[in-house]
């Protein structure tokens, strides 16, 4: 159904050329869509989910991206295919980072481990993200079930990171073991309200799949 939402919207074009999935690591393809596999798809949909929530953006202007938990490097992928001038840095545990490396390597770019000094940085010190944040302006923020899966002390090492943000997407599961992330979130927001305006969206076909007991959401941030 994500898949379909994508084909009917007005940049099918480019969301087409970016679904299409390589083979590093031997990805499962989607049985319905051979050209892509489920994980690249859900990532591209995020962004037009991004897309839907304000009419100002341009993805191809974003030039600083800060993800926080960046998976194996696919949104990492899918941006730099989007703009290849684009710096985007992936703040994760080390032996994560490795694993990103291996990924986007093989997919023929170029990324640094352990330094901010590049076009594509993959990051495992907070204080260099924190550093990296103090200096870097109009940056977009990517936490897709990251920060709302720390613990609540570690969480709140990354408000200044959403707090500088230019935007932010942010998706989460409503119950994550025994926190509520969607209480957790409406109060961030009542600290950030008079800095940006939000949109809080459902994934509604995630929502209403037989196998999924758990609601998930996308917050998107956007500053005034």
């Amino acid at each position: 159904f994500e898949l379909l939402e994508l084909k009917k919207d007005k940049n099918w074009g480019t969301w087409k050329k970016l679904i299409l999935e390589n083979d590093v690591g031997n990805p499962v393809r989607f049985f319905l869509y051979s050209n892509s596999s489920g994980n690249r798809i859900r990532q591209v949909y995020i962004l037009k989910k991004f897309l839907n929530s304000t009419n100002s953006i341009n993805l191809k202007k974003m030039h600083n991206i800060i993800e926080v938990g960046g998976g194996y490097g696919c949104m990492a992928d899918i941006f730099i295919k989007l703009n290849k001038k684009v710096s985007y840095t992936i703040y994760d545990m080390h032996e994560v980072n490795l694993l990103q490396f291996y990924f986007l390597k093989m997919n023929n770019h170029n990324p640094l481990i352990g330094k901010v000094s590049g076009k594509l940085n993959l990051i495992s010190e907070l204080s260099q993200l924190n550093k990296y944040i103090s200096t870097k302006k109009n940056y977009c923020l990517i936490a897709n079930w990251s920060v709302s899966e720390f613990p609540i002390k570690f969480r709140e090492k990354f408000f200044n990171t959403i707090n500088n943000s230019e935007y932010s997407i942010i998706s989460f599961q409503e119950n994550f073991e025994n926190i509520n992330n969607l209480k957790y979130f409406k109060k961030i927001l009542n600290k950030l309200s008079n800095k940006f305006t939000f949109n809080l969206q459902t994934f509604n076909h995630y929502n209403h799949s037989p196998l999924n007991k758990n609601n998930h959401y996308i917050l998107t941030l956007i500053r005034k």
